[in-house]
């Protein structure tokens, strides 16, 4: 008889454990064995026995796991599952689950030692890999939201997606507990709002709260400040807009008596101090009518010149497209009567706060986030490095993004009551958005060079993102290299440039043409293309995630909708800034999903820090570790730096960054 010593582990959520029978077996080089009924596992513990079994089975390759139950399924949670035998020098094998064993299905965990279908030269792994792919696309299938659209993961309940996409009890207490809050809060206040007027932008600090933060109070009180507006194409919560102007947009047609203005253009034009924002994506697009009222957009273009002391100020601002046949429309100045500026701002600020939702969040980093996640679940076995690699920044997200589609963008749903774009033309945005999606723009070295900020020392942003994801490329580069040893290794993993094709043509629906690779020639390739994965989960996700209480609580500063069409003329007065501004009805509903959106999480895991060990050898855990070490300097070099800031900026602060697109 030979001896195994077993630890099973089962997962801290509520209902994690099982008091249903769980049957085991060891699979090894050298044979099989079952174990009987051994453990009804509890919830957060860690179940220990010893097993007798006829002969030696070599080297362990799996671990079979089927619960079993004679009235009620209870499904079970099971993290890892370790075995020490007697051969190998008592080496101890780990097998990670992670996952929910439900039914009477057998799950079958491979050993934790990740491995491609290249080591696998034996055909030791090659059946459990096919039969695992073949079973996680008929669970995870895509599908599509919107015709014209990246696709999505099949389902339009939350009761559709598996299990071990579902949010745990504590997330899921979290999140609705919030919601429920923010909308009775609105409730209450229904009555009032509905039939209230204000008549000054300070009446909207009635229903602006100090608990939404120190920086939200000073975008309260600096909103019209032409250096405050500025900053924000740095270092707000869209800071994706901003670019250096190379020649004067061919949009820009001067009205007669504007060669003043022309010149300076010029000037800092050849001083590389001109800096742009360009609204074009939303011209054309149809606006929002809501409760009988039609609401308004516009494409601003906004010309900004960055000074030596680092402050971005805008220098003109043209809110609509040029018509042919039509007179120019008219350039606003910071010279302009103080409201006819300010009304300017705030249409600027209005359609930056569209864009920002709808390209910046929800498309760049919600939807392809979870273009990643399904291609990953489809393509590669979670005994892939790659998968492994990935699994943790995956977290989530598909729930997250069911919801939004369910309640944020769905017909009726929170765009359409009180966004300018709802109505449908959110979803125009989104289109146009995604044939604009280009692969350098997801790299920022790649994007940030392009758009001229690598040197704008006053962009935060720029210069966090630029070390975030030099940190991530040196953990990927680590992780593949003791998986792919050569260019070769990487050409000949049918897994892995499966896994690539499947989200550049299927999932991205044929981005080959904007730079997406539908295959990885070389380590350097894989490596980029996984680290743009990684990155576009979590610091580019937080980037535009985090600011959103900071910068939209002050409805002025970020107005979710315009009642009114964009000034023609110079002649505007406070009565026509608060007539466009949104009603007391539309902000309040504002504040409180920006709430429910953006307010500190109490579940949530910053970057790298997740608990989930996929990969059991030594090299790869020691990888890990330096990656952890690695965020904790730049942690605090940011903090560091940000004590010198009159605004701090920590956006991508790794101990902030979310590990994932979980909210």
């Amino acid at each position: 008889m030979v001896v195994y010593r077993i630890r099973v582990s089962t997962g801290g959520s509520l209902y994690a454990g099982s008091n249903n029978p769980v049957q085991m077996w060891l699979v090894g080089q050298h044979g099989e064995s079952a174990l009987g009924v051994l453990l009804r596992p509890s919830r957060a513990k860690e179940d220990e026995f010893k097993v007798d079994v006829s002969e030696y089975l070599g080297p362990l390759l799996f671990v079979k796991l089927q619960k079993w139950h004679l009235i009620q399924d209870d499904a079970w949670f099971c993290n890892w599952i370790s075995v020490k035998g007697p051969g190998d020098g008592g080496a101890e094998y780990r097998f990670p689950c992670y996952r929910w064993l439900e039914g009477r299905g057998t799950l079958t965990l491979p050993e934790g030692t990740a491995c491609t279908v290249v080591e696998d030269t034996q055909g030791l792994f090659k059946k459990h890999r096919e039969e695992e792919l073949k079973e996680r696309e008929k669970v995870y299938r895509w599908g599509n939201w919107k015709d014209g659209l990246i696709l999505n993961l099949a389902g339009k309940r939350l009761s559709d997606l598996p299990a071990d996409e579902r949010f745990l009890e504590d997330k899921l207490m979290e999140f609705e507990t919030s919601l429920v809050v923010g909308l009775a809060s609105f409730v209450v206040k229904l009555p009032i709002n509905v039939v209230t007027h204000w008549n000054d932008p300070d009446d909207f600090d009635c229903i602006f709260r100090s608990s939404y933060g120190k920086l939200a109070g000073r975008v309260r009180d600096s909103w019209k400040d032409d250096a405050f507006f500025g900053y924000q194409f740095l270092n707000g919560a869209n800071p994706m807009l901003l670019r250096c102007c190379v020649r004067l947009p061919a949009r820009l047609v001067f009205p007669p008596g504007m060669e003043e203005l022309q010149a300076q253009l010029e000037k800092e034009l050849q001083g590389g101090t001109l800096f742009v924002a360009d609204f074009s994506l939303l011209d054309g697009i149809k606006a929002n009518v809501i409760h009988f009222r039609q609401q308004f957009l516009a494409a601003p273009l906004v010309l900004l010149k960055l000074q030596p002391d680092g402050q971005l100020l805008p220098m003109a601002i043209q809110l609509e497209l040029p018509k042919i046949g039509s007179t120019p429309p008219p350039i606003f100045l910071p010279s302009d009567p103080p409201v006819v500026w300010l009304l300017a701002k705030c249409w600027v600020r209005s359609c930056d706060f569209q864009l920002h939702e709808l390209q910046s969040h929800l498309l760049r980093g919600h939807l392809m986030a979870e273009v990643f996640a399904v291609a990953t679940m489809r393509c590669l076995p979670t005994i892939h490095p790659v998968y492994k690699l990935l699994h943790p920044h995956l977290r989530y997200t598909m729930e997250i993004n069911l919801r939004a589609r369910n309640g944020l963008v769905s017909d009726c749903g929170v765009f359409d009551q009180i966004m300018s774009t709802g109505g449908g033309g959110h979803v125009d945005v989104v289109k146009r958005a995604g044939d604009l999606v280009t692969y350098s723009s997801f790299c920022p070295p790649d994007d940030l060079k392009e758009r001229g900020l690598l040197d704008v020392k006053s962009s935060y942003y720029a210069q966090d993102a630029l070390r975030l994801w030099e940190v991530i490329h040196r953990y990927v580069e680590g992780i593949l290299d003791l998986y792919y040893k050569t260019d070769e290794a990487v050409r000949e993993d049918h897994e892995l440039q499966h896994w690539c094709r499947e989200i550049t043509e299927t999932g991205l629906q044929g981005a080959q043409d904007r730079g997406f690779p539908t295959s990885l020639e070389t380590q350097a390739q894989a490596c980029q293309f996984v680290t743009m994965c990684i990155f576009t989960c979590t610091g580019q996700h937080s980037s535009v995630h985090l600011g959103q209480l900071d910068w939209l609580s002050w409805v002025p500063n970020a107005p979710c909708t315009m009642r009114l069409p964009p000034p023609t003329t110079k002649d505007a007065t406070m009565e026509t800034l608060m007539d466009t501004l949104p009603n007391p009805y539309q902000a309040s509903l504002q504040i409180n999903i920006i709430w429910h959106l953006g307010r500190p999480q109490c579940v949530v895991v910053p970057l790298g820090q997740h608990t989930q060990e996929y990969f059991s050898s030594l090299e790869a855990k020691a990888v890990l570790k330096k990656f952890r070490e690695e965020l904790a300097e730049l942690d605090k070099e940011i903090e560091a730096r940000n004590e010198s800031l009159d605004i701090p900026y920590e956006y991508l602060r790794p101990s902030l960054v979310e590990n994932s697109v979980a909210i």
